[in-house]
């Protein structure tokens, strides 16, 4: 009897991890199709048709920034609300369904309308980046300690493998639009937004209906409105920060080597297109991107185990390093599909493994709250990453320096990241949710 019990608790166990997993899948698409392939170059050849020189690249980097900078103000703020109400998952369904409209109204986006495509992808942006801070504030409720590194690592290869899929869809609808009695490419392009907000609202269902919301717990009671709680706890977490140091320490250093990685995700296919690389050779690269994510993603979740989380991550920090350097010297096509290659290796993998070891750190009754600040310090870096790359462009009238100025916030971050007892920050959140059970 207490085998079957056993059996039956261990397959509701797999199936909450495959539901939270099955997120990853449906909000990647937003990442591919929209934040990195097919949206840059319509936005570069179609919504910015007329613009002069490079201006389309730095109107890109600039949405990029704006998206993110109202993404990361109100991220704290509604983690720790969600938090004091225990209404996680509801957050995770409005963000996903204001990013999954939006995102289905690029359909509407003609030739010029480059201040359309803006509006409607920061908006897109609020969506996706509010619902994935809820997400992963799940990840330290429904996880094993010692599954944690692996279940996130599963979570980015979901993402690569559905956000994939629906890019080769996509990818076939533009090369072939002919045949799918469709107008033109672009026309073709403008579907595949559509078809982003199709796939991530069906397949977010799984997280919705299966995973469970985790039980308010808290040390403190707050009095007041929801919002006044809100920043109630926010006060008290901030004034207590110490008690927080090696957080803090993580924060700070993701913050800056995630600048460089999410610059070089949003920015490679613009930059591309700006040095003359055809449109089916960059979302082609980008796609090999996918697929070898898929793997490699499961991979650095193992090689966790072995060389532990940090070692991992400074591993492909310093593959990350070398992309940087090389895309200054990308000329030609193929060399863009060798660095989409070598991105493959180490994307999944280092923004899993942060997030895991991240997540082990979090206090259980503040998890809302902490990935919000852990998404602040994300769009930060994503504001500056690409306003940098922007200005240095604007400035040279080429983006060959901006891809290099993206180095000093990796190597940064790794030395950061070198200074963080990840030991003792774990210590201190289960100290916090023993106070708190």
């Amino acid at each position: 009897m207490g085998e079957r019990v056993a059996a039956q608790a261990n397959l509701a166990y797999k199936r909450i991890i495959n539901a939270w997993c099955m997120y990853d899948w449906a909000n990647s698409a937003f990442a591919t199709t929209i934040m990195a392939a097919v949206l840059p170059t319509y936005y570069a050849a179609v919504a910015g048709a007329g613009l002069p020189g490079n201006r389309a690249t730095v109107y890109w980097g600039y949405t990029s920034s704006i998206a993110l900078l109202i993404a990361a103000i109100q991220a704290p703020v509604l983690g720790a609300v969600a938090d004091h109400l225990g209404t996680k998952k509801r957050f995770l369904a409005g963000f996903a369904l204001l990013g999954i409209f939006f995102t289905s109204l690029l359909v509407l986006v003609g030739q010029g309308q480059w201040l359309l495509a803006s509006l409607l992808y920061i908006l897109g942006e609020v969506g996706f980046s509010g619902s994935i801070v809820f997400a992963d504030s799940l990840l330290p409720h429904i996880a094993k300690p010692e599954d944690i590194d692996y279940v996130s690592s599963k979570g980015y290869a979901m993402g690569y493998l559905g956000g994939g899929i629906l890019l080769a869809i996509n990818i076939a609808m533009i090369l072939f639009y002919d045949k799918l009695g469709l107008s033109s490419s672009a026309m073709a392009s403008r579907l595949s937004f559509l078809s982003v907000g199709i796939w991530w609202a069906i397949f977010s269902i799984p997280v919705l209906r299966i995973v469970p919301e985790p039980p308010v717990t808290s040390v403190k009671t707050y009095q007041g409105s929801a919002f006044s709680a809100a920043f109630s706890r926010l006060q008290a977490t901030m004034a207590d920060l110490g008690r927080y140091r090696e957080l803090t320490k993580f924060i700070a250093a993701f913050w800056l080597y995630n600048d460089g990685i999410g610059t070089i995700i949003k920015m490679a296919t613009i930059y591309g297109a700006e040095i003359g690389i055809g449109q089916t050779d960059l979302i082609g690269a980008l796609l090999l991107t996918q697929f070898i994510g898929i793997p490699f993603s499961l991979l650095f979740g193992k090689l966790a185990k072995r060389l532990g989380t940090k070692r991992s991550i400074y591993l492909a920090l310093s593959v990350y390093t070398l992309i940087s350097i090389a895309g200054y010297f990308m000329s030609v096509a193929w060399h863009f599909w060798v660095l989409a290659a070598a991105v493959g290796l180490v994307q999944g993998g280092s923004q899993a493994l942060s997030r895991s070891l991240f997540g082990q750190m979090v206090p259980k009754a503040k998890s809302g709250e902490f990935f919000g600040f852990y998404d602040v310090s994300s769009k930060f870096a994503g504001i500056v990453g690409p306003t940098v790359f922007a200005l240095v462009g604007q400035l040279t009238g080429s983006s060959r320096l901006s891809i290099v100025s993206l180095v000093i916030f990796i190597v940064v971050g790794g030395l950061i990241l070198t200074r963080v007892d990840e030991h003792e920050g774990i210590r201190v959140a289960r100290q916090e949710d023993a106070a708190a059970a």
